[in-house]
């Protein structure tokens, strides 16, 4: 079972770097006269967010050294957040290719960002990831539209969903 779950949060990681691939492309389809938007500039901190609060947790799981910086990051441009993004994808991806089925079930004490200390499951903490991510894509989209651009369709279903 604990191999399978492994397996399970490698796919879901697999999607999920296919869903913020469309959420970028998302963002670049704002018209460049709206890049300056509360909307647009919103989104792109949504998205800075999800790849801050990504990088805590790798440092917490000693896949990274510790981040530095705001859970959310301010006035970071779309190509800097994409570089961030993409850092810390090639990170996520070495660290689920390492994990076995034994490390995913043992828990992990942590500092928490405003000191408190924690213990959780490294499972909790990869569905904790995947949940924050859906959670902000929703919003990103909504501020993409108010944008002037499309947003993307990021449903799980669709990504895994196959034509017969």
């Amino acid at each position: 079972m604990p191999d399978s779950l492994v397996s399970q949060y490698r796919r879901w990681f697999d999607y999920e770097q296919d869903a913020h691939a469309k959420v970028i492309r998302s963002l670049e389809s704002v018209p460049s006269d709206r890049r300056s938007s509360p909307e647009f500039i919103r989104a792109v901190g949504i998205l800075a967010h999800i790849v801050a609060a990504r990088r805590v947790w790798l440092g917490r799981l000693g896949a990274a050294p510790p981040a530095t910086g705001s859970l959310f990051p301010q006035d970071l441009s779309l190509d800097q957040v994409i570089a961030q993004w993409n850092d810390g994808a090639r990170l996520w991806t070495d660290f689920l290719g390492h994990l076995t089925g034994e490390a995913i079930a043992k828990s992990f004490e942590y500092q928490s960002l405003d000191a408190g200390r924690f213990r959780n499951r490294l499972e909790d903490v990869l569905t904790q990831l995947f949940g924050h991510s859906w959670y902000h894509r929703g919003q990103i989209a909504m501020l993409v539209r108010a944008g002037g651009g499309e947003p993307a369709v990021t449903d799980f279903i669709y990504w895994c969903r196959e034509s017969i």
